[in-house]
């Protein structure tokens, strides 16, 4: 492959996941949520109630960016702190029932978003994509 060739890739790659990112957002408009807010409150659906440090490393970002993130989803009432039981100086993030009605209202738009982006693929296209994209996210 020629260098021209795996720019060509890469461009096509990026312009294929700037697609699925505005069509996410789209999908989130109901709810006035951003992607990060909803990637948090899926990563605390997903673990329970986090100290702020873990949530931003299952989120890969800095602790004052995940402290960002947690302010607007307590400002919507969708997630709450409170004291860590196993350490009363920590605090510990948690999804209040809200919290998890819009979570699981958000898992339920996004698949029928992804459907409807990879509904172009047949199932064998579909099986190699997630194929190549695992072993891209594994290396």
């Amino acid at each position: 492959m020629t260098g021209s060739d795996e720019e060509g890739l890469a461009e096509t790659f990026w312009a294929v996941a700037r697609r699925l990112r505005h069509q996410t957002k789209g999908a989130l408009e109901p709810w006035e949520i951003s992607p990060g807010q909803a990637r948090a409150l899926g990563v605390l659906l997903r673990h329970g109630a986090l100290r702020p440090g873990a949530l931003a490393e299952h989120l890969r970002i800095a602790p004052r960016s995940a402290t960002e993130v947690v302010d607007g989803l307590q400002e919507r009432g969708l997630v709450e702190r409170r004291p860590d039981p196993d350490d009363r100086r920590a605090t510990l993030v948690a999804p209040t029932a809200e919290g998890e009605r819009v979570g699981a209202a958000i898992r339920a738009a996004r698949a029928t978003e992804a459907e409807r982006f990879f509904g172009a693929l047949d199932p064998d296209d579909r099986a190699e994509l997630a194929r190549i994209l695992r072993r891209l996210r594994e290396e």
